[in-house]
């Protein structure tokens, strides 16, 4: 296999791993507001008839279905397929960033490739619950924070030194400095308004940004895209409705972040 073919073959590989991962981060979606188990086979909510392992391929099972279910033929959601080429799409721009060389091709950028993918799929399920349900779960927050500073130190010790990848100690402080800051801005609002000024679930969001972007510039640009984002489809909201809409404050904020995770290097001359 010629140069060009390793890396071809590694974004090909990337996409179709990124679509398997992306059919569970659907069910993940499903289930988890639910306090579902994500261990239980798939099966249609309208009938209960089991999904056969042929109509489970991420996309083409839904396409070939016609979007219903095969026993009943109630209509199965767009949400899977969605969710699985959101998952391919992202698997393949991280190999796109990390892999620009066929040298690149070692245990050190697959871990890189690993911990930046894992990341997007916590935002993919973090925002499309907090869009479904106005919550975010645990699990994709506060819960990944061990995660992040585990990856932050096993990119130490293989030696890895990408851009936006922090070390152990800046994935630490950015988990603990940020997470400190917005509880305390969470708190100040009950003395100031009665009420928390942020929801619990962005504040441990934002915890978790700290572990895998670390304090800055990572997590800072994150929150800026995320609060530029939130301002303008409120905006948006506000002229369309013609009323105040509350809308949840986790989509934005995780747009931002992936945006950063993804594009870091050309987001950062904007805030210097």
């Amino acid at each position: 296999m010629g140069v060009d073919g390793v890396l071809v073959a590694g974004q090909a590989f990337a996409a179709v791993y990124g679509l398997v991962i992306g059919s569970f981060l659907a069910v993940c979606i499903v289930r988890l507001p639910e306090d579902r188990s994500l261990l239980v086979p798939s099966a249609c909510p309208h009938c209960g008839a089991r999904v056969r392992w042929f109509d489970n391929v991420p996309v083409l099972g839904w396409m070939w279905l016609r979007g219903r279910c095969r026993s009943c033929a109630a209509p199965i959601s767009p949400l899977y397929p969605l969710v699985e080429l959101l998952g391919g799409l992202l698997g393949w721009l991280v190999f796109r960033q990390l892999f620009l060389d066929p040298a690149d091709v070692d245990l050190a950028h697959v871990a890189a490739w690993v911990v930046r993918f894992g990341f997007l799929c916590l935002l993919v399920v973090a925002a499309a619950v907090d869009v479904r349900h106005r919550i975010i779960p645990d699990e994709t927050s506060i819960y990944a924070v061990p995660f992040g500073l585990a990856g932050a130190a096993l990119l130490g010790v293989l030696g890895f030194e990408g851009a936006g990848f922090p070390s152990f100690a800046e994935a630490v402080f950015g988990a603990a400095a940020w997470g400190g800051l917005f509880v305390l801005l969470s708190w100040s609002g009950r003395f100031v308004f009665g009420a928390d000024a942020l929801g619990w679930g962005d504040v441990k969001l934002v915890t978790m940004f700290g572990a895998f972007l670390g304090p800055v510039p990572g997590t800072l640009m994150a929150l800026l895209v995320g609060s530029l984002l939130g301002s303008a489809v409120g905006l948006a909201a506000l002229v369309i409705q013609r009323r105040r809409t509350a809308l949840p404050f986790g989509p934005p904020l995780a747009v931002g972040a992936a945006a950063v995770a993804l594009w870091g290097e050309v987001l950062a001359p904007w805030w210097r």
